[in-house]
Parts: structure tokens; sequence; C-alpha cells
């Protein structure tokens, strides 16, 4: 029988007993003597066995330099919202891995209890959280697609959302939606960064450059002496994130904060960042020798003012 008394090395050694995977979460929901139980010395090494690298490296205070994305051993989100150190690499992970908890593809810093079950980590169905969303989208998607065959195509995305995932994960961001020549992505949660808004803006800043690189290198026999562009729009605030829906266990971000970084994404020519007046104010330093642009967005009455970072 569980109980709130349960410390992490009876954690452990359950895991690696097999346990089932509602077992398991159940452990995680009872386990609330964990913030006391880690400032004891004796749990110092487990901190080590349990991250391989030193648990040190998990921080994600804005002080400290983001560990190299996919190096994680121990779940960055679980971590973050739970305090708890839920093993995704090295040898404690296996017994976890053999239930379905491995690396999630939002962010593989993160495990899938983050990605699909939110309630067990929250505790409520939805929340709300400061949080910075970034779009992306290519250009011109739309027309190429009636011009080229579907394995070029194929190629084009794949390409486009593999370097922007790359270029979010290195900034601690998860990719949320993936809509086919366009993504949507969040910073701040489940991993926490104080300096999100920045996060967002060195992410965009990495996707245009990767993309550049990626997308330029391509022959489009359809377009000639064309090439292919990603605009991305930003803005911060407090959203709703949990879960929406009754048949999927998956969570996202809600509410006005969300529409108007897709409509800042939307207004994007290839090459460009829009970021809100909101992000700007939170990230100066990235942001002091952008253009002031005023934007007319579709469901905004007033006019929205944006700062343009262009690719160079």
């Amino acid at each position: 029988m569980l109980s709130p008394h349960h410390t992490i090395f009876d954690l452990a050694a359950m895991c690696l007993i097999r346990m089932a995977p509602n077992e398991i979460l159940q452990a995680i929901i009872v386990f609330d003597d964990w913030e006391s139980c880690q400032k004891q010395p004796s749990i110092g090494s487990l901190f080590f066995w349990l991250s391989g690298d030193g648990f040190g490296t998990m921080t994600t205070t804005s002080s400290m330099e983001p560990a190299r994305h996919g190096s994680a051993r121990i779940c960055r989100g679980c971590w973050d919202q739970m305090h708890m150190p839920i093993p995704i690499g090295g040898p404690l992970a296996l017994p976890f891995r053999a239930f379905g908890i491995t690396r999630s593809k939002m962010n593989p810093d993160i495990c899938t209890i983050c990605e699909r079950s939110f309630q067990y980590v929250k505790k409520q169905r939805q929340i709300t959280v400061d949080a910075t969303i970034l779009f992306a989208d290519i250009r011109g998607f739309t027309d190429l697609s009636e011009r080229i065959e579907a394995v070029q195509l194929s190629e084009i995305v794949s390409l486009f959302q593999d370097r922007c995932a790359q270029a979010i994960w290195a900034h601690d961001g998860i990719v949320n939606k993936q809509m086919g020549d366009g993504l949507m992505a969040i910073f701040n949660f489940p991993i926490v960064r104080n300096d999100h808004a920045g996060a967002a803006i060195l992410a965009a800043l990495e996707i245009q450059r990767n993309c550049a690189t990626a997308l330029n290198g391509l022959t489009l026999e359809a377009l000639p002496g064309r090439t292919l562009g990603v605009g991305v729009g930003i803005h911060s605030g407090e959203v709703q994130i949990g879960e929406f829906s009754s048949f999927r266990s998956d969570f996202t971000a809600i509410g006005g904060v969300v529409n108007q970084a897709a409509r800042l994404e939307s207004q994007a020519a290839a090459g460009e960042i829009l970021i809100s007046a909101e992000t700007t104010a939170k990230a100066p330093a990235l942001t002091a020798d952008a253009e002031t642009r005023m934007l007319a967005l579709k469901g905004i009455e007033q006019p929205v003012q944006a700062s343009v970072l262009v690719k160079r």
C-alpha cells in the first residue's frame, strides 16, 4: 500500500520490480514528502545515480546554461512541475520504458507523463501559466504543394519540422502542435524558464538560420529562381494550459495570447520574425535593433505594435 511516507528509495525500488503504469503514477501523486526528503545528505548519492551526469545539470533557472537537448537523464518537466525525478535516461529508465514512460516527442528532455498525464501532474484539468507562444510556417507552401510531387513536398516539410524542433528544444521550448507546414511551440511549460520570452526569440532566430540553410539547398524545378522562407510570430502573456478534449490526453494552450501569436505569424513575410510589444518588453536586449510596425490583425479591433527581426 502506497502512502505519503514512502521515500524516493521506495519509489526507485518499486519501479525496479516492474510496477504497472497506473501504480507508478499513483506513487508520484501520493509522494508529497519529496521536498523535505531531498534535503537529507543521503539523497545526494541517489541524485547522481538517477541523473548519470550529476543532478546539478537539471536546473532550469535562467542563470544557468541549458544542457544539450535530449541529454537529460531525468524528466525536466516532472522535476519543475512536481519536484519528482522521473528517469528518462540511464539504467533506471529501463523499467519505466517498459511501461511506455519514455522521452516525449514534444521535447526529448521531458517524458510522456508530462505529455499525456496532465491531470496527474497538475491535479487539475487546466491551469493559467505566464508563457510565450511561437508559431512558424513555410511561406508560399500552398502554391508550392500544387506544383511539386508529394515525395519532394514531404522532404521539405520534414526538413522544416526537424530544424524548427532542434531550435525550440535548444531553448527549452516544446513543439506542442505540428500542422503540416507549420507548428506551435510553448515556452515556460512544462520546463520552467524565467526568461521564456528571450528563449523564444533566440529559438526563432535559430529557426530562421537553420531553415534558410536547409531549404535554400533544395532545387525546386517547379519554381525556378525562387527560394523558400519561413515566417514566425511570437507573443507572451497568460495562457490556459490543459486537456481540452474528452478523447485526447495530451495538453495544449489556448487563449488570446495564442490567437495573437498565430495572427502575427500570418503577417510575417519569409525571413521575418514578428514579436509582440509584450514579448519585446520582456527581452529588450534582443529587440533593441528591431524595426517597429503597426499591424491590423484579424479578430483584433485595435492596431497591434510589433517588433520585426529579419533573417540576416
